[in-house]
């Protein structure tokens, strides 16, 4: 159960006064959407739950967005089929997407950046936001192609906000990236996984969950953390990860596991039930690296700390 203190909003509010530039994106979609919130306030899918469900399927199918993607026809045919699935699926998968130099390249600037302390683990065995001091990185995420596929997935533009890089598996158990990085109208997010080597059963591959984004979103009222007014909710993220599994062994999901060869991306839509199988050999290095984007047309929030996201 968290104390009182990381409990209490007004903490987060003081904190994301002086963080206007990094949160003033929300503000025009909260006044779009007849919201009376200050880029600094708090927010939550109760905030939301008032307002009509949003229009959705006006703009074209994801056939033809993807046709009109220049990268679309770089990707090749097996790419290709796995896109026009993503809907369906709630994934793509692009084999071979960067090249073996690229990967190497990448590789090369993480170490560069770890031995010169530039950058260190967080939350445990991540690394983020590389993206921000290796023009690589960056490249990868913005001006590969990628986020030009993924805005066509999302059917708005994409803006890359995280990058996360990991020597590790995650071994995180599953979950939907909307409970940490959510948005209205829902959706608004997508993220793209990337193999820098072969990945095998022992190193901690990834898995998921085919379909699963076409559950409900999981949110804090389904397991009974909303909090007040004044509060978050008390309950830590093991009682998410409970509540998540219980809903996975009820429906009866099929997980599978994504045994990657270096270079491969994995798309993820932002409901898709994900997580990391376990790191049995720990002689193995399990080089990856996750790129989350968002569409500007979205808020951007926490749902968990309700807390509007730094961008």
């Amino acid at each position: 159960m968290l104390s009182l203190f990381r409990r209490l909003k007004l903490s987060y509010a003081v904190y994301n006064l002086f963080q206007r530039r990094r949160l003033v994106h929300n503000v025009p979609v909260y006044k779009k959407l007849g919201l009376n919130k200050r880029y600094f306030s708090p927010v939550s899918s109760r905030d939301f739950a008032h307002l009509p469900p949003p229009v959705v399927g006006a703009g074209p199918a994801l056939a033809q967005r993807l046709a009109a993607c220049p990268a679309f026809g770089a990707v090749g045919a097996a790419g290709q089929a796995s896109l026009l699935r993503f809907e369906a699926d709630g994934f793509a998968v692009l084999p071979g997407f960067f090249s073996p130099e690229a990967v190497d390249g990448i590789n090369a600037d993480l170490a560069q950046l770890i031995d010169r302390r530039q950058i260190g683990l967080r939350y445990g065995n991540k690394f983020m936001f590389a993206f921000r001091q290796s023009a690589r990185i960056r490249h990868a995420g913005e001006a590969s192609g990628l986020r030009d596929l993924v805005s066509a997935l999302l059917g708005h533009e994409a803006q890359l906000f995280q990058s996360i890089n990991f020597l590790r598996g995650s071994e995180q158990h599953t979950h939907s990236d909307s409970i940490h990085m959510s948005t209205y109208p829902l959706g608004g997010l997508a993220a793209a996984w990337v193999a820098l080597e072969d990945i095998t059963p022992d190193n901690g591959p990834l898995h998921y969950f085919p379909g699963s984004h076409a559950l409900p979103y999981y949110l804090n009222a389904d397991y009974q953390n909303e909090g007040t007014a004044w509060l978050i909710g008390d309950k830590d993220y093991s009682a998410y990860e409970r509540f998540i599994a219980g809903r996975v062994a009820a429906l009866g999901l099929q997980k599978e596991v994504f045994l990657a060869r270096k270079g491969d991306v994995f798309i993820w839509h932002a409901n898709l039930l994900h997580g990391g199988e376990p790191h049995r050999d720990k002689a193995l290095m399990r080089r990856s690296m996750v790129f989350h984007y968002f569409s500007p047309a979205h808020v951007c929030y926490h749902e968990i700390t309700q807390r509007p996201a730094l961008l």
